[in-house]
Protein backbone atom coordinates (compact mmCIF):
# COMPACT_ATOMS: atom_id res chain seq x y z
CA UNK A 1 0.00 0.00 0.00
CA UNK A 2 1.31 3.64 -0.82
CA UNK A 3 1.05 5.95 1.77
CA UNK A 4 0.15 9.00 0.87
CA UNK A 5 -1.00 12.43 2.55
CA UNK A 6 -4.36 14.71 2.30
CA UNK A 7 -3.80 18.07 3.88
CA UNK A 8 -7.23 19.48 5.57
CA UNK A 9 -8.78 22.29 3.77
CA UNK A 10 -9.10 25.38 5.72
CA UNK A 11 -11.58 27.63 4.73
CA UNK A 12 -10.43 31.71 4.04
CA UNK A 13 -11.83 32.99 7.18
CA UNK A 14 -8.86 34.19 9.41
CA UNK A 15 -9.72 36.32 12.47
CA UNK A 16 -13.23 35.08 12.82
CA UNK A 17 -12.62 32.65 15.96
CA UNK A 18 -10.18 35.38 18.29
CA UNK A 19 -7.90 37.72 17.17
CA UNK A 20 -5.94 37.08 19.72
CA UNK A 21 -4.83 33.57 18.62
CA UNK A 22 -1.67 32.11 17.19
CA UNK A 23 -2.33 31.64 13.66
CA UNK A 24 -1.32 28.51 13.29
CA UNK A 25 -3.92 27.38 16.12
CA UNK A 26 -6.49 29.70 14.00
CA UNK A 27 -5.66 27.33 11.15
CA UNK A 28 -5.83 24.48 12.91
CA UNK A 29 -9.23 25.06 14.66
CA UNK A 30 -10.98 26.21 11.37
CA UNK A 31 -9.73 22.62 9.49
CA UNK A 32 -11.62 20.67 12.19
CA UNK A 33 -14.88 22.40 11.25
CA UNK A 34 -14.73 24.99 14.29
CA UNK A 35 -16.50 28.62 12.95
CA UNK A 36 -17.00 30.49 15.81
CA UNK A 37 -15.32 31.52 18.47
CA UNK A 38 -18.25 31.10 21.11
CA UNK A 39 -17.75 26.90 20.23
CA UNK A 40 -14.30 27.31 21.85
CA UNK A 41 -15.24 28.30 25.00
CA UNK A 42 -15.04 25.17 27.37
CA UNK A 43 -17.08 26.66 30.32
CA UNK A 44 -19.28 24.55 32.69
CA UNK A 45 -22.22 26.46 31.41
CA UNK A 46 -21.67 25.34 28.31
CA UNK A 47 -22.55 21.57 29.00
CA UNK A 48 -25.95 20.11 27.69
CA UNK A 49 -28.42 20.72 29.95
CA UNK A 50 -28.70 17.79 32.13
CA UNK A 51 -32.26 17.16 32.12
CA UNK A 52 -32.03 16.80 28.38
CA UNK A 53 -30.43 13.41 28.72
CA UNK A 54 -33.28 11.23 28.73
CA UNK A 55 -33.97 8.89 31.78
CA UNK A 56 -31.67 10.79 34.74
CA UNK A 57 -34.18 12.10 36.64
CA UNK A 58 -35.68 8.82 36.86
CA UNK A 59 -32.66 7.26 37.73
CA UNK A 60 -32.19 9.72 40.49
CA UNK A 61 -35.79 9.12 41.61
CA UNK A 62 -34.98 5.12 41.88
CA UNK A 63 -31.03 5.80 43.45
CA UNK A 64 -33.01 7.67 45.73
CA UNK A 65 -35.29 5.25 46.74
CA UNK A 66 -32.22 3.10 47.75
CA UNK A 67 -30.47 5.68 49.80
CA UNK A 68 -31.59 5.00 53.29
CA UNK A 69 -32.28 1.10 53.80
CA UNK A 70 -31.39 -0.03 50.23
CA UNK A 71 -27.86 -1.57 49.44
CA UNK A 72 -26.72 -0.64 45.76
CA UNK A 73 -24.23 -2.62 44.31
CA UNK A 74 -22.23 -0.94 41.12
CA UNK A 75 -20.91 -3.34 38.52
CA UNK A 76 -18.48 -1.70 36.56
CA UNK A 77 -16.82 -2.82 33.73
CA UNK A 78 -13.09 -3.74 33.35
CA UNK A 79 -11.45 -1.24 31.47
CA UNK A 80 -10.58 2.70 32.62
CA UNK A 81 -13.93 4.22 31.34
CA UNK A 82 -15.31 1.61 33.53
CA UNK A 83 -13.08 2.17 36.77
CA UNK A 84 -13.49 5.79 36.23
CA UNK A 85 -17.20 5.29 35.77
CA UNK A 86 -17.42 3.24 39.01
CA UNK A 87 -15.18 5.13 41.22
CA UNK A 88 -17.23 8.38 40.50
CA UNK A 89 -20.68 6.76 41.57
CA UNK A 90 -19.28 5.80 44.31
CA UNK A 91 -17.33 8.34 45.52
CA UNK A 92 -20.32 11.33 45.12
CA UNK A 93 -23.21 8.40 46.68
CA UNK A 94 -21.11 7.94 49.83
CA UNK A 95 -20.49 11.78 50.01
CA UNK A 96 -23.86 12.41 49.80
CA UNK A 97 -25.30 10.16 52.44
CA UNK A 98 -25.90 7.20 50.99
CA UNK A 99 -25.97 4.11 53.85
CA UNK A 100 -24.50 1.28 51.66
CA UNK A 101 -23.17 1.68 48.63
CA UNK A 102 -19.76 -0.82 47.07
CA UNK A 103 -18.77 -2.25 44.03
CA UNK A 104 -18.03 -5.37 41.93
CA UNK A 105 -16.01 -5.55 38.33
CA UNK A 106 -16.45 -8.86 36.99
CA UNK A 107 -13.02 -10.60 36.22
CA UNK A 108 -13.09 -10.70 32.60
CA UNK A 109 -10.95 -14.33 32.28
CA UNK A 110 -14.15 -15.81 34.59
CA UNK A 111 -16.99 -13.92 33.45
CA UNK A 112 -16.70 -12.22 30.47
CA UNK A 113 -18.25 -8.59 29.66
CA UNK A 114 -21.16 -7.28 31.38
CA UNK A 115 -23.76 -8.33 33.65
CA UNK A 116 -24.27 -11.72 33.02
CA UNK A 117 -26.82 -13.94 34.86
CA UNK A 118 -23.24 -15.68 36.64
CA UNK A 119 -21.91 -12.26 37.72
CA UNK A 120 -25.81 -11.54 39.05
CA UNK A 121 -25.47 -15.04 41.18
CA UNK A 122 -22.35 -13.38 42.68
CA UNK A 123 -24.03 -10.34 43.56
CA UNK A 124 -26.40 -11.50 44.84
CA UNK A 125 -24.41 -12.90 47.93
CA UNK A 126 -24.22 -9.44 48.48
CA UNK A 127 -28.07 -9.21 49.12
CA UNK A 128 -27.88 -5.59 46.88
CA UNK A 129 -31.51 -3.95 46.53
CA UNK A 130 -30.55 -2.30 43.65
CA UNK A 131 -27.86 -3.12 41.02
CA UNK A 132 -26.32 -0.56 38.65
CA UNK A 133 -23.97 -0.78 35.89
CA UNK A 134 -21.49 1.72 34.41
CA UNK A 135 -20.07 1.77 30.74
CA UNK A 136 -21.88 -1.56 30.20
CA UNK A 137 -25.43 -3.49 30.98
CA UNK A 138 -27.14 -2.25 27.55
CA UNK A 139 -26.50 -5.67 26.11
CA UNK A 140 -27.20 -7.97 29.26
CA UNK A 141 -31.02 -8.94 28.63
CA UNK A 142 -30.23 -12.36 30.62
CA UNK A 143 -28.14 -11.03 33.90
CA UNK A 144 -30.65 -8.13 34.38
CA UNK A 145 -33.59 -10.89 33.86
CA UNK A 146 -31.70 -12.74 36.25
CA UNK A 147 -31.93 -9.81 38.84
CA UNK A 148 -35.37 -8.71 38.85
CA UNK A 149 -36.38 -12.59 39.12
CA UNK A 150 -34.26 -12.40 42.56
CA UNK A 151 -36.00 -8.89 43.78
CA UNK A 152 -32.95 -6.76 42.79
CA UNK A 153 -33.90 -3.38 41.14
CA UNK A 154 -31.30 -2.68 37.81
CA UNK A 155 -30.37 0.67 36.58
CA UNK A 156 -28.09 0.70 33.77
CA UNK A 157 -25.93 3.48 32.33
CA UNK A 158 -24.18 2.58 29.42
CA UNK A 159 -22.90 4.09 26.14
CA UNK A 160 -22.62 1.25 24.06
CA UNK A 161 -24.95 0.60 21.24
CA UNK A 162 -28.47 -1.57 21.75
CA UNK A 163 -29.39 -4.49 20.55
CA UNK A 164 -33.01 -5.57 18.96
CA UNK A 165 -33.70 -6.28 22.69
CA UNK A 166 -33.37 -3.85 25.45
CA UNK A 167 -32.80 -5.09 29.46
CA UNK A 168 -36.22 -4.99 31.17
CA UNK A 169 -34.11 -2.82 33.78
CA UNK A 170 -36.12 -0.43 35.68
CA UNK A 171 -34.54 2.50 34.58
CA UNK A 172 -31.85 3.04 31.50
CA UNK A 173 -29.35 5.90 30.69
CA UNK A 174 -27.85 5.90 27.15
CA UNK A 175 -27.66 8.67 24.77
CA UNK A 176 -27.38 5.79 22.10
CA UNK A 177 -31.15 4.58 22.93
CA UNK A 178 -32.99 5.07 19.19
CA UNK A 179 -35.49 7.60 20.59
CA UNK A 180 -32.63 9.69 22.47
CA UNK A 181 -32.90 13.27 21.80
CA UNK A 182 -29.61 14.25 23.40
CA UNK A 183 -27.31 16.30 21.78
CA UNK A 184 -24.37 14.14 22.36
CA UNK A 185 -24.16 10.51 21.26
CA UNK A 186 -20.40 10.70 21.88
CA UNK A 187 -20.23 10.19 25.65
CA UNK A 188 -18.16 8.02 27.34
CA UNK A 189 -19.38 5.94 30.31
CA UNK A 190 -18.22 7.82 32.87
CA UNK A 191 -19.77 11.15 30.73
CA UNK A 192 -23.43 8.91 31.46
CA UNK A 193 -22.29 8.12 34.92
CA UNK A 194 -21.59 11.99 35.70
CA UNK A 195 -25.38 13.27 34.32
CA UNK A 196 -27.08 10.43 36.13
CA UNK A 197 -24.87 11.77 39.41
CA UNK A 198 -25.34 15.70 38.33
CA UNK A 199 -29.72 14.73 38.68
CA UNK A 200 -29.35 12.65 41.75
CA UNK A 201 -27.99 15.67 43.07
CA UNK A 202 -30.29 17.99 42.03
CA UNK A 203 -32.49 16.16 43.59
CA UNK A 204 -31.10 15.57 47.00
CA UNK A 205 -30.65 19.22 47.02
CA UNK A 206 -34.79 19.74 46.14
CA UNK A 207 -35.57 17.91 48.90
CA UNK A 208 -32.87 18.90 51.33
CA UNK A 209 -31.36 16.05 51.31
CA UNK A 210 -27.73 17.27 50.74
CA UNK A 211 -25.53 16.69 53.64
CA UNK A 212 -23.32 19.87 54.52
CA UNK A 213 -19.96 20.60 53.08
CA UNK A 214 -20.89 17.71 50.58
CA UNK A 215 -18.67 17.98 47.42
CA UNK A 216 -20.36 19.49 44.32
CA UNK A 217 -20.42 16.98 41.45
CA UNK A 218 -18.31 19.53 39.60
CA UNK A 219 -15.53 17.90 41.64
CA UNK A 220 -15.60 14.13 40.07
CA UNK A 221 -14.51 15.99 36.95
CA UNK A 222 -10.91 14.77 37.20
CA UNK A 223 -12.37 11.32 36.92
CA UNK A 224 -14.51 11.76 34.05
CA UNK A 225 -11.90 13.53 31.82
CA UNK A 226 -9.82 10.47 32.88
CA UNK A 227 -12.16 7.94 31.73
CA UNK A 228 -13.78 10.49 28.52
CA UNK A 229 -9.65 10.51 26.99
CA UNK A 230 -9.44 7.08 28.11
CA UNK A 231 -12.31 5.66 26.05
CA UNK A 232 -10.79 7.35 22.93
CA UNK A 233 -14.72 8.58 22.07
CA UNK A 234 -14.96 11.75 19.96
CA UNK A 235 -14.32 14.97 21.55
CA UNK A 236 -17.30 16.67 20.34
CA UNK A 237 -18.10 20.03 22.18
CA UNK A 238 -19.61 18.77 25.00
CA UNK A 239 -16.95 16.25 25.73
CA UNK A 240 -14.41 18.75 25.77
CA UNK A 241 -16.06 20.93 28.08
CA UNK A 242 -15.89 17.84 30.18
CA UNK A 243 -12.15 17.04 29.73
CA UNK A 244 -10.98 20.70 29.65
CA UNK A 245 -12.54 21.34 33.20
CA UNK A 246 -11.27 17.65 34.34
CA UNK A 247 -7.90 19.05 33.03
CA UNK A 248 -8.11 22.00 34.92
CA UNK A 249 -8.89 20.62 38.40
CA UNK A 250 -6.01 18.50 37.83
CA UNK A 251 -3.36 20.73 37.33
CA UNK A 252 -4.55 23.12 40.13
CA UNK A 253 -4.04 19.57 42.31
CA UNK A 254 -7.47 19.29 43.07
CA UNK A 255 -7.93 15.75 41.60
CA UNK A 256 -7.92 12.05 43.55
CA UNK A 257 -4.91 10.93 45.35
CA UNK A 258 -4.77 7.70 42.71
CA UNK A 259 -4.87 10.01 39.84
CA UNK A 260 -1.85 12.01 41.54
CA UNK A 261 0.17 8.92 41.95
CA UNK A 262 -0.57 7.28 38.78
CA UNK A 263 0.68 10.73 37.16
CA UNK A 264 3.94 10.68 39.03
CA UNK A 265 4.95 7.25 38.48
CA UNK A 266 4.59 7.84 35.10
CA UNK A 267 6.61 10.87 35.42
CA UNK A 268 4.20 13.68 34.12
CA UNK A 269 3.97 17.24 35.22
CA UNK A 270 0.93 17.72 36.70
CA UNK A 271 1.03 21.34 35.87
CA UNK A 272 1.88 21.20 32.52
CA UNK A 273 -0.63 17.75 32.04
CA UNK A 274 -2.34 17.39 28.39
CA UNK A 275 -5.10 15.04 27.52
CA UNK A 276 -2.27 13.28 26.05
CA UNK A 277 -1.04 12.84 29.54
CA UNK A 278 -4.28 11.43 30.63
CA UNK A 279 -4.50 8.93 27.55
CA UNK A 280 -0.63 7.59 26.87
CA UNK A 281 0.48 7.38 30.66
CA UNK A 282 -2.31 7.29 32.86
CA UNK A 283 -5.05 5.27 31.08
CA UNK A 284 -2.97 2.14 30.38
CA UNK A 285 -1.62 1.50 33.62
CA UNK A 286 -5.22 1.49 34.98
CA UNK A 287 -6.23 -0.32 32.04
CA UNK A 288 -3.83 -3.09 32.61
CA UNK A 289 -5.49 -4.62 35.87
CA UNK A 290 -8.38 -5.35 33.67
CA UNK A 291 -5.97 -6.74 31.09
CA UNK A 292 -3.77 -8.77 33.40
CA UNK A 293 -5.16 -9.45 36.54
CA UNK A 294 -8.13 -7.75 38.11
CA UNK A 295 -9.48 -4.14 37.71
CA UNK A 296 -10.43 -3.68 41.55
CA UNK A 297 -7.17 -2.68 41.94
CA UNK A 298 -7.55 0.04 39.54
CA UNK A 299 -10.78 1.07 41.38
CA UNK A 300 -9.42 1.16 44.60
CA UNK A 301 -6.55 3.50 43.60
CA UNK A 302 -9.15 5.89 42.13
CA UNK A 303 -11.09 5.41 45.44
CA UNK A 304 -8.55 5.76 48.48
CA UNK A 305 -7.71 9.08 49.74
CA UNK A 306 -4.49 7.80 51.31
CA UNK A 307 -1.94 9.49 49.29
CA UNK A 308 0.80 6.03 50.63
CA UNK A 309 -1.89 3.80 49.40
CA UNK A 310 -2.90 5.39 46.37
CA UNK A 311 1.21 5.48 45.48
CA UNK A 312 1.15 1.51 46.33
CA UNK A 313 -1.76 0.82 43.84
CA UNK A 314 -0.52 3.05 41.66
CA UNK A 315 3.08 1.51 42.01
CA UNK A 316 1.34 -2.29 41.09
CA UNK A 317 -0.68 -0.82 38.45
CA UNK A 318 2.89 0.33 36.85
CA UNK A 319 4.66 -3.04 36.97
CA UNK A 320 1.18 -4.89 35.48
CA UNK A 321 1.27 -2.12 32.51
CA UNK A 322 5.33 -3.45 32.32
CA UNK A 323 4.18 -7.04 32.32
CA UNK A 324 1.51 -6.14 29.82
CA UNK A 325 4.21 -4.16 27.67
CA UNK A 326 5.93 -7.06 27.13
CA UNK A 327 2.81 -9.55 26.67
CA UNK A 328 2.27 -7.37 24.19
CA UNK A 329 5.30 -7.22 22.12
CA UNK A 330 5.34 -10.76 21.34
CA UNK A 331 1.82 -10.87 20.50
CA UNK A 332 2.75 -7.99 17.81
CA UNK A 333 5.82 -9.57 16.62
CA UNK A 334 3.67 -12.58 15.87
CA UNK A 335 1.05 -10.77 14.06
CA UNK A 336 2.92 -8.78 12.40
CA UNK A 337 5.29 -11.62 10.81
CA UNK A 338 2.13 -13.15 9.99
CA UNK A 339 0.22 -9.96 7.84
CA UNK A 340 3.72 -9.52 6.12
CA UNK A 341 2.71 -10.58 2.70
CA UNK A 342 -0.53 -7.57 2.87
CA UNK A 343 2.45 -5.32 1.39
CA UNK A 344 1.96 -7.46 -1.82
CA UNK A 345 -0.86 -5.64 -3.55
CA UNK A 346 -2.08 -8.07 -4.62
CA UNK A 347 -2.62 -9.66 -1.60
CA UNK A 348 -3.91 -6.56 -0.40
CA UNK A 349 -6.82 -6.27 -2.63
CA UNK A 350 -8.20 -9.70 -1.59
CA UNK A 351 -8.21 -8.87 2.09
CA UNK A 352 -10.31 -5.65 3.27
CA UNK A 353 -10.57 -7.34 6.47
CA UNK A 354 -8.22 -9.37 8.75
CA UNK A 355 -8.74 -11.76 11.39
CA UNK A 356 -6.08 -13.35 13.45
CA UNK A 357 -5.54 -15.40 15.84
CA UNK A 358 -2.89 -17.76 18.08
CA UNK A 359 -3.05 -20.06 20.67
CA UNK A 360 -0.64 -18.59 22.98
CA UNK A 361 -2.17 -14.78 22.85
CA UNK A 362 -3.30 -13.19 25.97
CA UNK A 363 -7.38 -12.74 25.39
CA UNK A 364 -6.39 -9.53 27.86
CA UNK A 365 -4.29 -7.51 24.91
CA UNK A 366 -5.92 -8.68 22.02
CA UNK A 367 -7.75 -4.80 21.91
CA UNK A 368 -4.58 -3.68 21.61
CA UNK A 369 -2.57 -5.85 19.24
CA UNK A 370 -6.20 -4.99 16.76
CA UNK A 371 -5.55 -1.30 17.20
CA UNK A 372 -2.07 -1.11 16.57
CA UNK A 373 -2.16 -3.99 13.51
CA UNK A 374 -5.17 -1.61 12.13
CA UNK A 375 -3.01 1.67 12.36
CA UNK A 376 -0.34 -0.16 10.74
CA UNK A 377 -2.76 -2.05 7.91
CA UNK A 378 -5.61 1.01 7.72
CA UNK A 379 -8.31 -1.70 7.73
CA UNK A 380 -10.42 -3.08 10.36
CA UNK A 381 -8.41 -6.32 12.19
CA UNK A 382 -10.05 -8.60 14.82
CA UNK A 383 -7.22 -10.29 17.06
CA UNK A 384 -8.48 -13.45 18.80
CA UNK A 385 -7.27 -15.05 22.06
CA UNK A 386 -9.02 -18.60 23.58
CA UNK A 387 -11.27 -17.69 26.50
CA UNK A 388 -11.37 -20.24 29.79
CA UNK A 389 -14.91 -21.86 28.54
CA UNK A 390 -13.10 -22.65 25.37
CA UNK A 391 -14.56 -20.09 23.03
CA UNK A 392 -12.68 -17.24 21.27
CA UNK A 393 -13.15 -14.07 22.49
CA UNK A 394 -12.23 -11.16 19.70
CA UNK A 395 -11.24 -7.34 20.03
CA UNK A 396 -12.00 -5.55 16.65
CA UNK A 397 -10.94 -1.97 15.79
CA UNK A 398 -11.45 -0.53 12.78
CA UNK A 399 -10.65 2.60 10.08
CA UNK A 400 -12.81 5.72 9.59
CA UNK A 401 -15.85 5.42 7.77
CA UNK A 402 -16.21 1.84 8.46
CA UNK A 403 -18.33 1.24 11.46
CA UNK A 404 -17.23 -1.99 13.37
CA UNK A 405 -20.25 -2.39 15.50
CA UNK A 406 -22.41 -2.32 12.35
CA UNK A 407 -20.35 -4.46 10.36
CA UNK A 408 -20.89 -7.55 13.18
CA UNK A 409 -24.37 -6.93 13.20
CA UNK A 410 -24.58 -7.10 9.30
CA UNK A 411 -22.83 -10.36 10.05
CA UNK A 412 -24.66 -11.91 12.35
CA UNK A 413 -27.91 -10.99 10.41
CA UNK A 414 -26.70 -12.44 7.19
CA UNK A 415 -25.08 -16.04 8.91
CA UNK A 416 -27.41 -16.68 11.60
CA UNK A 417 -25.09 -18.13 14.70
CA UNK A 418 -22.22 -17.73 13.49
CA UNK A 419 -21.79 -15.33 16.51
CA UNK A 420 -22.61 -15.97 19.76
CA UNK A 421 -22.61 -12.48 20.94
CA UNK A 422 -21.43 -9.14 20.21
CA UNK A 423 -21.17 -5.02 20.97
CA UNK A 424 -19.05 -2.11 20.77
CA UNK A 425 -18.91 1.21 19.06
CA UNK A 426 -18.04 2.13 15.64
CA UNK A 427 -14.47 2.01 15.91
CA UNK A 428 -14.04 -0.87 18.69
CA UNK A 429 -16.37 -3.91 19.46
CA UNK A 430 -16.03 -7.12 20.99
CA UNK A 431 -16.98 -10.42 19.98
CA UNK A 432 -17.47 -14.30 20.74
CA UNK A 433 -17.43 -17.47 18.79
CA UNK A 434 -17.11 -20.83 18.83
CA UNK A 435 -13.42 -21.82 17.53
CA UNK A 436 -14.27 -23.83 14.48
CA UNK A 437 -16.47 -21.34 13.21
CA UNK A 438 -13.59 -18.82 13.01
CA UNK A 439 -12.45 -19.83 9.33
CA UNK A 440 -16.16 -19.00 8.27
CA UNK A 441 -16.45 -15.49 10.51
CA UNK A 442 -13.16 -14.59 8.93
CA UNK A 443 -14.46 -15.11 5.41
CA UNK A 444 -17.92 -13.03 6.22
CA UNK A 445 -15.69 -10.52 7.71
CA UNK A 446 -13.80 -10.10 4.66
CA UNK A 447 -16.49 -9.75 2.55
CA UNK A 448 -18.96 -7.52 4.54
CA UNK A 449 -15.78 -5.25 5.12
CA UNK A 450 -15.54 -4.86 1.52
CA UNK A 451 -19.03 -3.85 1.29
CA UNK A 452 -18.27 -0.31 3.36
CA UNK A 453 -14.76 0.14 1.16
CA UNK A 454 -14.23 0.54 -2.64
CA UNK A 455 -11.07 0.10 -4.23
CA UNK A 456 -10.10 4.16 -3.74
CA UNK A 457 -10.46 3.74 0.28
CA UNK A 458 -7.81 1.34 0.74
CA UNK A 459 -5.61 3.89 -0.54
CA UNK A 460 -3.61 4.68 3.16
CA UNK A 461 -4.21 8.63 3.55
CA UNK A 462 -2.38 10.71 6.14
CA UNK A 463 -4.82 13.53 7.00
CA UNK A 464 -2.58 17.03 8.04
CA UNK A 465 -2.65 20.00 8.78
CA UNK A 466 -0.49 21.28 5.84
CA UNK A 467 3.37 22.68 5.96
CA UNK A 468 4.61 25.26 8.40
CA UNK A 469 6.56 27.78 7.90
CA UNK A 470 10.03 27.80 9.03
CA UNK A 471 10.06 30.18 11.39
CA UNK A 472 6.48 28.68 12.77
CA UNK A 473 8.25 25.66 13.59
CA UNK A 474 9.21 27.15 16.96
CA UNK A 475 8.64 26.73 21.17
CA UNK A 476 5.99 29.32 20.77
CA UNK A 477 4.03 27.38 17.79
CA UNK A 478 4.27 24.18 20.17
CA UNK A 479 2.97 26.30 23.30
CA UNK A 480 -0.17 27.84 21.83
CA UNK A 481 -1.07 23.96 20.19
CA UNK A 482 -0.80 22.70 23.93
CA UNK A 483 -3.10 25.12 25.40
CA UNK A 484 -5.15 24.86 22.44
CA UNK A 485 -6.25 21.01 23.28
CA UNK A 486 -7.83 19.47 24.38
CA UNK A 487 -7.35 17.42 21.58
CA UNK A 488 -8.23 13.36 21.07
CA UNK A 489 -10.73 11.42 19.17
CA UNK A 490 -12.60 13.52 16.23
CA UNK A 491 -10.77 16.58 17.01
CA UNK A 492 -6.89 15.65 16.64
CA UNK A 493 -4.13 16.49 17.78
CA UNK A 494 -2.69 18.89 15.16
CA UNK A 495 0.21 17.03 12.60
CA UNK A 496 1.69 19.22 10.21
CA UNK A 497 3.93 17.51 6.95
CA UNK A 498 6.92 18.94 5.37
CA UNK A 499 9.78 17.73 3.18
CA UNK A 500 13.37 17.36 5.54
CA UNK A 501 16.78 16.29 5.38
CA UNK A 502 17.28 13.84 7.42
CA UNK A 503 20.62 13.76 9.53
CA UNK A 504 22.48 11.95 12.15
CA UNK A 505 19.80 9.77 12.64
CA UNK A 506 20.64 7.19 15.39
CA UNK A 507 18.97 4.11 17.72
CA UNK A 508 17.47 5.12 21.29
CA UNK A 509 15.74 2.37 23.24
CA UNK A 510 16.10 -0.15 20.87
CA UNK A 511 13.23 0.90 18.71
CA UNK A 512 13.21 4.51 18.42
CA UNK A 513 15.49 6.88 16.24
CA UNK A 514 16.49 10.25 17.20
CA UNK A 515 17.52 12.42 14.38
CA UNK A 516 18.19 16.04 13.23
CA UNK A 517 16.09 16.94 10.56
CA UNK A 518 16.92 19.73 8.51
CA UNK A 519 15.01 22.22 6.30
CA UNK A 520 16.03 22.33 3.05
CA UNK A 521 17.70 25.11 2.01
CA UNK A 522 17.46 26.95 4.96
CA UNK A 523 20.38 26.05 7.12
CA UNK A 524 17.58 25.45 9.85
CA UNK A 525 17.35 22.23 11.44
CA UNK A 526 15.63 20.42 14.67
CA UNK A 527 15.84 18.01 16.88
CA UNK A 528 12.99 15.30 15.88
CA UNK A 529 12.38 11.69 17.40
CA UNK A 530 10.20 8.57 15.38
CA UNK A 531 9.23 6.22 18.19
CA UNK A 532 8.98 2.47 17.74
CA UNK A 533 9.94 3.04 14.20
CA UNK A 534 11.99 -0.12 14.16
CA UNK A 535 9.72 -3.21 13.89
CA UNK A 536 9.19 -6.62 12.42
CA UNK A 537 7.76 -4.80 9.44
CA UNK A 538 10.02 -1.61 9.08
CA UNK A 539 13.65 -3.89 10.12
CA UNK A 540 16.71 -2.11 11.26
CA UNK A 541 17.32 0.15 8.40
CA UNK A 542 17.81 3.92 9.77
CA UNK A 543 16.07 6.43 7.56
CA UNK A 544 18.23 8.86 5.77
CA UNK A 545 18.14 11.31 2.98
CA UNK A 546 15.09 13.93 2.28
CA UNK A 547 11.85 12.52 3.43
CA UNK A 548 8.10 13.98 3.24
CA UNK A 549 7.65 14.09 7.48
CA UNK A 550 4.36 14.23 9.44
CA UNK A 551 5.07 15.00 12.69
CA UNK A 552 3.98 16.93 15.65
CA UNK A 553 5.59 19.98 17.45
CA UNK A 554 6.10 19.07 21.16
CA UNK A 555 8.38 20.24 24.18
CA UNK A 556 11.15 18.63 25.47
CA UNK A 557 12.13 19.59 28.92
CA UNK A 558 15.33 18.37 30.67
CA UNK A 559 16.61 20.16 33.95
CA UNK A 560 14.55 23.12 33.42
CA UNK A 561 15.63 23.84 29.66
CA UNK A 562 12.43 24.00 27.46
CA UNK A 563 13.35 22.59 23.90
CA UNK A 564 11.39 21.82 20.49
CA UNK A 565 11.32 18.55 19.46
CA UNK A 566 9.16 17.03 16.28
CA UNK A 567 7.76 13.92 17.15
CA UNK A 568 7.60 11.70 13.70
CA UNK A 569 4.86 10.07 12.85
CA UNK A 570 5.19 8.46 9.23
CA UNK A 571 8.40 9.03 6.91
CA UNK A 572 7.57 9.05 3.58
CA UNK A 573 9.04 9.66 0.24
CA UNK A 574 9.06 13.09 -0.42
CA UNK A 575 6.28 14.02 -2.83
CA UNK A 576 3.62 11.99 -1.08
CA UNK A 577 1.02 14.75 -0.74
CA UNK A 578 -1.95 14.82 -2.66
CA UNK A 579 -3.62 17.70 -1.60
Amino acid sequence: MKLRIVRRSVPAARGVLDGKLHPVLERVYLGRGVRSAAELSTALDRLLPVSSLEGVEAAAELLLRHRENGRILVIGDFDADGATSTALMLRAMRAWGFANVDFLVPNRFEFGYGLTPEIVALAAQRAPTLIVTVDNGISSAAGVAAARERGIDVLITDHHLPGEELPAANVIVNPNLGQSRFASRALAGVGVAFYVMAALRRLLDSAGLTPPSAPSVAEFLDLVALGTVADLVPLDANNRVLVAQGLRRIRAGRCVAGIRALLEVAGRRIPDLTAADLGFAVAPRLNAAGRIDDMSIGIRCLLTDDPAQARMLAARLDQLNQERRAIEARMQADALAAVRRLRDPAFADRHRGVCLFDESWHQGVVGLVASRLKDRLRRPVVAFARASDGLLRGSARSVSGIHIRDVLDAIAARHPGLISRFGGHAMAAGLTLEQDRLDRFARAFDEEVARWMDAASLADCIETDGELAVHEIALETADALRAGGPWGQAFPEPCFDGTFTIRNARIVGERHVKMWVEVPRTGRSFDAIAFNFLGVDTGSELPQGQAQLVYRLDINEYQGERRLQLLVDHLLPPGAVHG
